[in-house]
């Protein structure tokens, strides 16, 4: 069932369109991330659900409701940002139990539920989030990771139908973004909570989402499954926005490309005529006989080494190879294409 729909939504800002004509649905229980270059229109479109931006043209529903009239307190929606936005002369049990006090006030409770509740309702998200038994610790006394799990806690608190996250972890250090998102992953499907998160990390958006949104310029690019958003890109855009260098131009028939690098075959079924192919990393392959490459940069990356060659003809390319064997900078080798790693790009 459809708990969030964007219908043909725009911002403008004068002559500029921040998010232009965009149409998403967000299911219950789904978890969507919303990827995308600085001014891509990602936050923008956040500020839109949530109410803080108001729209050009289009609608927002919720619920199957349009929110247009609804103002922001009543939307029922949680935000939560890069910054955590905690405040700092409230402890944690402070932060936490604002959320509920506000939920309380909206439902016209004079004085709120009782304390007890308060106390309860707290200690049970904090435990949830990591942070059990944390209520009277100061706000400035918490690390970073400390801070998210306790930002996370208060927009949780009210129990939104629906949780946006603004760049979630995009302040912390890389160890602890992956393991927060494999963290925050599996709480969410524990509680069923319907999610839309905005980064600029394709990992994090990978690990974390039921299905990718890829923006260019205000518009989507591409949605899909993170799976299929990775193994076919829909454009030369996307490609390159998810890390792919080696796209090219190309003219396909017969089932193989010939571009600058040479003939490359290509998977069957692949449209055919004036494209632009990606070969991946994982497809350029050291072999005995192939495209002659001088070995630019080698760079150690855990399981495999990546190369950057510079072939004899056609632009440089990227590599990947095992730890054994890599060759040297300065290195001459030639390489084959592996033809289940070549993506033929849609026309533009």
């Amino acid at each position: 069932m459809t708990l969030l729909e964007l219908a043909g939504v725009s911002v403008r800002f004068g002559e500029r369109a921040v998010v232009d004509a965009v149409d998403l649905e967000v299911a219950e229980h789904e978890i969507v991330c919303v990827l995308g270059p600085s001014g891509s229109g990602k936050s923008t479109l956040l500020r839109v659900v949530a109410g803080l931006q108001p729209v050009s043209a289009g609608r927002v529903l919720l619920g199957g409701e349009d929110q247009a009239r609804v103002p922001v307190h009543r939307r029922g929606v949680g935000l939560m940002f890069q910054d955590h936005q905690l405040f700092p002369h409230r402890d944690v049990g402070g932060n936490v139990s604002f959320g509920l006090r506000m939920r309380g006030s909206r439902r016209g409770f004079a004085s709120g539920p009782g304390r007890g509740t308060y106390e309860a309702r707290v200690a049970e998200l904090l435990e949830l989030v990591g942070l059990p038994g944390a209520q009277g610790r100061p706000v400035a006394s918490l690390s970073g990771g400390e801070q998210q799990r306790v930002a996370l806690a208060r927009a949780l608190a009210p129990s939104p139908r629906l949780l946006m996250l603004d760049e979630p972890l995009g302040q912390l250090d890389r160890g602890l973004r992956e393991r927060l998102v494999v963290e925050l992953r599996g709480l969410f499907s524990r509680l069923g909570t319907t999610v839309l998160a905005v980064t600029h990390d394709q990992g994090e958006a990978f690990a974390l989402a039921d299905r990718v949104v890829v923006m260019q310029e205000g518009r989507i690019a591409q949605a899909g499954t993170p799976l299929e958003v990775w193994q076919r890109p829909a454009s030369e855009f996307v490609a390159r926005f998810l890390g792919f260098e080696n796209v090219i131009p190309a003219v396909v028939a017969g089932g193989a490309a010939a571009t600058a690098w040479g003939k490359v075959r290509v998977p069957a079924g692949s449209p055919e005529g004036e494209r632009r192919i990606l070969i991946r990393p994982a497809g350029v392959v050291l072999a005995a006989a192939g495209l002659r490459c001088e070995v630019l940069a080698r760079t150690f990356r855990g399981t495999h080494v990546a190369l950057r060659l510079r072939p004899e003809a056609g632009p440089e390319l990227e590599a990947e190879c095992g730890l054994a064997g890599a060759p040297a900078v300065g290195e001459r080798i030639a390489v084959a294409f592996a033809p289940a790693e070549v993506v033929v790009l849609p026309a533009a």
